[in-house]
């Protein structure tokens, strides 16, 4: 048999489907139901009633759920979650990640179905960081994300020891979104007060979630594209979660350079980003994350850790470095202003 006949296709065939699994949890979460197995494994009729829905299509979707582990079957006509599902797709647990999913259909997914354009004319007819374009789509998005960092987040505190500190804290947040970073730094401290950037409509999210969490009162909101908005002076720590990809190079490397001038002498920059290897050729997550940021801006991509380390060298920064033992969906970077 030659070398042709004895290819597997399967590792093409998987990839035919690949579309079916986000869109199967972003129904059932749009459904409520994970949140109605919360409390333990239900029959099929009820389950139906209780979230109203068609018995046939619950019960196909269900099965598909089983396959792709998030759903047990105690019996042929009941359905429950599995650990995984409960801690992150049950919408009021603290680590509930089902809102990405909300997402799909509605604002990933349209943007992808351009690819083929997009890759043919070098352009998007859309960019998500500009304001223009983006604003709607980050004041929807930010707060369904707040869960993925915010582990990351917290952990960073503790490892800096902002419970201790004897004195004023001063974050800079760039790019502040739902505020995850800021907001948790603050929490962390009653020291720690906060300068959140990022366009107005996405600062209404940040002020609402600060509010949530008790730290309002410690924050000032400066609006207005990364390029103009006024980030202050003295910072000991500015975080940048998140934001490199979609800026581009040039963008990122007038961005590094201002927030280094807006840290005090031994100030710190936090960046998450995600990272691809040197060669380009993994991780895979990162790979695809670039391929979304050319369907959604007209610079954006994903970079390597020497390639951000050299920015924020010729920035000014000193000891950049990864760390890879938090919990977070990307690594992060840091470096310090000497």
């Amino acid at each position: 048999m030659s070398d042709k006949l004895a290819l597997d296709p399967e590792k093409i065939l998987r990839y035919s489907f690949a579309y079916a699994p986000p869109l199967m949890i972003e129904a059932a979460v749009r459904l409520n139901v994970f949140d109605a197995l919360a409390d333990g494994p239900r029959n099929l009729d009820d389950l139906a009633k209780t979230v109203g829905t068609d018995r046939r299509g619950l019960r196909i979707l269900l099965n598909g759920l089983a396959g792709l582990e998030l759903v047990t079957k105690p019996n042929a006509d009941s359905y429950g979650l599995t650990a995984e599902a409960g801690a992150f797709l049950v919408s009021s647990r603290p680590a509930f990640l089902g809102g990405f999913f909300r997402h799909t259909s509605t604002q990933l997914m349209p943007k992808w179905l351009r690819l083929t354009d997009v890759v043919r004319d070098g352009r998007t007819p859309e960019e998500v960081n500009l304001e223009s374009d983006g604003a709607a789509f980050f004041e929807q998005f930010v707060e369904d994300i707040f869960p993925l960092s915010r582990p990351a987040a917290m952990a960073f505190a503790d490892r800096e020891g902002l419970a201790a500190a004897g004195g004023p804290i001063s974050v800079l947040d760039v790019g502040a979104g739902s505020g995850v970073w800021s907001v948790s730094l603050a929490e962390k401290s009653p020291r720690v007060r906060a300068t959140a950037v990022d366009w107005p409509a996405v600062l209404k999210v940040t002020r609402r979630i600060a509010e949530r969490h008790g730290v309002a009162d410690r924050f000032t909101f400066s609006p207005g594209d990364f390029s103009v908005a006024d980030f202050g002076t003295g910072h000991q720590y500015a975080t940048i979660g998140h934001i490199l990809h979609s800026e581009g190079p040039t963008r990122s490397q007038a961005l590094l350079k201002k927030v280094f001038d807006a840290l005090a002498h031994g100030g710190k920059v936090v960046i998450t980003e995600w990272l691809v290897d040197e060669a380009r050729t993994g991780p895979l997550p990162s790979l695809i994350f670039a391929v979304n940021m050319l369907v959604n801006t007209t610079e954006g991509d994903t970079f390597s850790f020497p390639e951000i380390a050299k920015w924020l060298a010729a920035a000014g920064f000193v000891d950049a470095k990864l760390i890879e033992d938090l919990r977070c969906p990307s690594p992060i970077i840091v470096a310090t202003k000497p």
